[in-house]
């Protein structure tokens, strides 16, 4: 194993997304193995299988590394266990390091307070695809940021999907309330769609195999197409036809259109409540 010496990316915290990131890194070889380390106090038994096959540090101890010595330090903890952590990470802001968080919540102004303002902090707001490298994630970067710090958390965000690049740290609310919660909403789709099959007739397997599939089909020709979402609409639905009487009651007033504007408002309320 290489020493901490050798290690540029220290990554905090090996859960869903930050586990996530890590499969993901090793696969690609975004980052040798070598160079990562990797500190979580109850490691998964996926994280512990990846520490078994490749080279990477396990929860080593932080005052091994030294000031300068780490390229990133992801930051993939809750906010109450990463304000816990952050005061020892404090040495190690420095700006040779760039702390790329992606934790829900927590504001670049909150970490700062407790790295100090020298720390060259990036946030991110990555979405639950990312597991099966499908994500997007948001990213806004202070001018701080270096050239070679805004391309290490590019690419390091794009080992689990796309990345687009917000310019005011307030809009990665919105992008919380639609790509990071957004997965949710989409399942709760599913689960409405094969519930209201199952109640004309189809067997339940059945109804969620077809409603699962056809939101998984629906959702990639969308992404595949250059045509935009309504042009795909149109081109299902003929005149007189069941897809127009469905479409008469989801385009109503009162339709899904405007309980995703409530829905899609009330999230951003939430998250600016928890940022505050």
């Amino acid at each position: 194993m290489a020493p901490l010496k050798a290690r540029t990316l220290l990554l905090l915290g090996a859960g869903k997304m930050g586990g996530a990131l890590l499969e993901r890194w090793l696969e690609q070889g975004v980052v040798d193995a070598g160079q990562v380390a990797v500190i979580d106090p109850a490691p998964s038994p996926q994280l512990s299988r990846l520490a078994a096959a490749h080279p990477i540090a396990l929860n080593p101890p932080i005052d091994g590394f030294a000031p300068g010595s780490l390229s990133a330090i992801i930051l993939a903890i809750k906010p109450q266990e990463m304000f816990r952590v952050l005061p020892r990470l404090k040495p190690l802001a420095v700006p040779e390091t760039v702390f790329l968080s992606v934790a829900a919540g927590t504001t670049s102004e909150s970490i700062a307070k407790h790295l100090g303002a020298v720390a060259r902090i990036v946030r991110a707001m990555p979405n639950s695809p990312a597991v099966i490298g499908r994500g997007i994630s948001g990213v806004f970067m202070p001018k701080s940021i270096s050239d070679r710090q805004r391309e290490l958390c590019i690419e390091l965000l794009k080992a689990v999907g796309e990345v687009v690049t917000l310019d005011d740290e307030r809009l990665l609310d919105p992008v919380t309330a639609v790509s990071g919660s957004g997965p949710a909403y989409v399942f709760l789709l599913i689960e409405c769609l094969a519930a209201a099959a199952a109640d004309v007739g189809l067997p339940k397997t059945v109804a969620l195999t077809l409603a699962k599939a056809t939101v998984a089909g629906a959702g990639e020709l969308a992404w595949r197409s250059d045509e935009p979402p309504a042009t795909l609409r149109q081109n299902v639905t003929s005149p007189g036809g069941t897809t127009e009487a469905a479409l008469d009651i989801l385009m109503r007033g009162d339709g899904l259109s405007a309980l995703l504007h409530r829905a899609v408002r009330a999230a951003v309320e939430r998250a600016r409540q928890l940022n505050a």
